[in-house]
């Protein structure tokens, strides 16, 4: 047997194990070359009377496997696309679907082998793996921390199309299988075995041992639900128990999803039907829900941004070309107030040193607390240990004095969004660290051109955006600056990749990138208010439309006052045209004359009642000039225009040079602020839609509610010739 992915070894036993360990990766994942190796093993297993069984194991060091390789996925895309044309629509539908259940069919000849096979499993297994684990007959994982098993398809557009379905909603509870599926969730090794989702869970060192017991010991080679008389935990579908569980099924998928993700919908679907036919017809139904989902534009689009574009951005796409990797051992954190103090966690919690600074000792032992209650909190959920927390704490140095960054790789300084208050602290540092040591802002609007001005080292200064609350958000804005070299930013990138965050590169601009479309998001909110929408409608509009808040709660989050502070800033340095007149009065009135600063205060376009659900204040109708029927109100324009105007910002971002590559616009949107994920972000949602009809929407908008929505020059030529973002990008690559 001709093997390249695999191990195939048989000891005295008649114990057969296949070890997975693809050459050239430092991960497992499934591919054609795997699932032909996987093929001829289930074969060579079948055809050996003395071998009794196999155990699926894996090579790698701190895991099984990642799951399907999803370019693969793009490919049969690919295929049937040119398949439809030259052979005709049927033909490449039929095609596609035999091609999309090849592992389907796999995985079912595994199970029905005769023979038993059992999954020994440490590190992570994840999606197509995982359901290779829940097909065959035994599943052990080792209870090391890095365990995690799960099926996270749904989180780039998809869903288990390789049985996972069907297996995890005859192993679990009806309730709790579609829970886990529309999660997506990794889980670990106790809580899988809790869950009903594997059976045993070892030490390390046992794992192999167990696995091959389960075989010499006899264990059965069939599936629970292919033997006589099996029954799915929760009984029937038609019957008394099975109603109590679909109705409430459907209304939470569509609270949940708004019916904009068809693979959550898939989901519903596949179990529902699936439930109800014996296996083999159930993987049937799967499959032909799995073909119809893998050929949707949301799939399309989220597997190409929150799969590929991340994992390039991540892998390091924008790190400058010739720049030796840099070894970051100490960052000094600069203002140790919310942003500051997350980001020396986040940075402690990498393993490097920090000298986390502020005006006093008081304040910067503030600031270390907040990483003593995280760790804390993590305690109380069983995922840390005492241990960890105190080692954490170690890395981080409270002070005041500046002498103490003398030694520190980069600095991240996090103080208050001043110009001149920014300019003191920047001379105070450069007295102090070495010449290369690099210097990263954390500004969220002023410009770093700017800025450098009061460095006298500007080729080493940058911006490094953190979202807010930092241990939560995965996105970090590397900003250049006009004289920001290659080494800052092949610094600032090493250090974002340190903290296993993904960075996106965008050049100097007044709020940058993501703040800018932010910024759009709540101005429509407010200028829905001003036109007299119910608050409640513009909210529900935001979380229709795929946005994870609505405009208002957005800006409670953010602080009012601090948009409130943008606004001003932005009227005195560039001008009155700049600023929205009734925007700004609507901050005045709220901030000025009735002291609601947002969540920060418990007062904002909600009411933070202590240990009480928010909800809107009641006299947000008293700031309306006029009020507007509910029942007379376009919603569908209300969702149009709140994605409408972060997109359209989005595009005169890219046209202005600011954001230059749309995987970033596109993976920053989703990560920085949510903006609907089924779209793939923010250019992605121009592209899926086609700029001409796009380019009509706005000029509706535009002609209905003002010049914001006018589509800037480059949209306008891209509707007339038929062009994309990503077709921009190739060509000029």
């Amino acid at each position: 047997m001709n093997l390249t992915n695999f191990r195939f070894e048989t000891d005295s036993d008649g114990i057969a194990v296949a070890t997975w360990d693809m050459p050239g990766r430092s991960m497992n994942v499934i591919t054609p070359e795997v699932m032909a190796d996987l093929d001829a093993i289930i074969d060579a297993v079948v055809a050996d009377a003395a071998v009794k069984g196999c155990v699926i194991t894996s090579g790698k060091e701190g895991s099984f496997s990642g799951g399907a390789d999803l370019t693969m996925l793009q490919g049969l895309r690919t295929l049937y696309e040119g398949l439809a044309k030259e052979r005709g629509e049927e033909a490449a539908m039929q095609t596609f679907f035999d091609e999309s259940r090849r592992l389907t069919l796999l995985y079912r000849k595994l199970e029905t082998a005769g023979k038993p096979f059992v999954a020994a499993v440490h590190g992570v297994c994840l999606g197509g793996a995982f359901e290779l684990a829940l097909a065959c007959h035994h599943r052990v994982l080792c209870d090391h921390d890095a365990t995690r098993v799960g099926l996270p398809e749904i989180k780039v557009g998809l869903f288990p199309g390789a049985g996972g379905t069907q297996r995890v909603a005859r192993l679990m509870q009806t309730g709790d299988a579609l829970q886990m599926l529309f999660k997506g969730d990794q889980i670990r090794p106790l809580m899988a075995r809790n869950m009903g989702l594997v059976h045993q869970v070892v030490p390390h060192a046992d794992l192999l041992e167990t696995a091959k017991a389960y075989i010499r010991n006899g264990g059965a080679a069939v599936a629970p639900w292919d033997q006589k008389g099996f029954k799915t935990p929760s009984g029937k579908v038609f019957s008394a128990a099975g109603m109590q569980i679909w109705p409430p099924a459907n209304a939470i998928y569509r609270r949940e999803t708004n019916d904009n993700y068809p693979a959550a919908k898939a989901i519903l679907q596949a179990v529902y039907e699936g439930l109800q036919l014996p296996m083999d017809l159930a993987l049937k139904v799967e499959s032909r829900y799995f073909a119809k989902i893998l050929r949707t534009p949301e799939a399309a689009a989220m597997i190409r941004t929150l799969f590929l574009s991340m994992g390039e951005l991540n892998k390091g796409a924008r790190r400058p070309e010739g720049v030796a990797p840099t070894t970051i051992r100490k960052v000094g954190v600069l203002g140790a107030g919310f942003m500051g103090a997350g980001v020396a966690y986040v940075t402690a919690n990498a393993g490097m040193e920090v000298v986390l600074l502020d005006r006093d000792m008081e304040a910067a032992e503030k600031g270390k607390a907040y990483s003593h209650k995280l760790v804390s909190d993590q305690i109380m959920k069983g995922r840390a240990k005492s241990a960890d927390r105190d080692a954490l704490l170690a890395r981080i140095k409270t002070t005041s004095d500046y002498a103490d960054l003398a030694d520190c790789d980069l600095i991240v300084e996090a103080v208050f969004e001043d110009p001149a208050v920014k300019a003191e602290v920047v001379q105070k540092v450069e007295a102090v660290i070495r010449p290369d040591c690099i210097f990263g802002t954390n500004t969220s609007t002023l410009p770093i051109t700017g800025l450098a001005k009061a460095s006298k080292r500007p080729e080493n200064y940058i911006g490094i955006h953190f979202f807010s609350p930092v241990e939560r958000m995965m996105l970090v804005e590397i900003i250049m600056g006009k004289a920001t070299g290659d080494a800052a930013l092949a610094a600032a990138l090493d250090y974002v990749r340190a903290i296993k965050k993904t960075p996106i590169v965008v050049n100097d601009a007044r709020g940058f990138f993501a703040n800018r479309c932010v910024g759009a998001y709540i101005l429509e909110g407010h200028k829905m208010l001003a036109e007299g929408v119910p608050a409640a409608m513009i909210e529900n509009a935001g979380k229709a439309a795929g946005m994870p808040v609505g405009p208002l709660s957005l800006n409670d989050e953010v602080a009012l006052d601090l948009a409130l502070k943008i606004v001003k800033a932005t009227k005195a340095q560039v001008g009155a045209d700049a600023v929205d007149p009734a925007q700004e009065e609507l901050l005045v009135r709220m901030v000025e004359r009735e002291g609601r600063l947002g969540r920060k205060n418990r007062k904002g376009f909600y009411d933070y009642p202590e240990g009480g659900k928010k909800r809107l204040w009641p006299g947000l109708a008293g700031l309306q000039p006029k009020h507007k029927e509910g029942e007379l109100i376009d919603f569908e324009e209300l969702k149009s225009r709140l994605l409408v105007a972060q997109a359209v910002e989005a595009a005169r971002v890219f046209e202005e040079g600011v954001v230059t590559d749309p995987r970033e616009a596109d993976v920053g949107s989703i990560l920085g602020f949510g903006f609907a994920p089924f779209t793939g972000g923010v250019l992605s949602y121009i592209d899926m839609m086609g700029a001409r009809a796009f380019v009509e929407m706005c000029r509706g908008l535009e002609a209905k509610h003002g010049p914001r929505f006018s589509p800037p020059r480059m949209l306008v030529e891209m509707a007339s010739t038929g062009g994309t973002f990503y077709g921009r990008a190739k060509r000029a690559a």
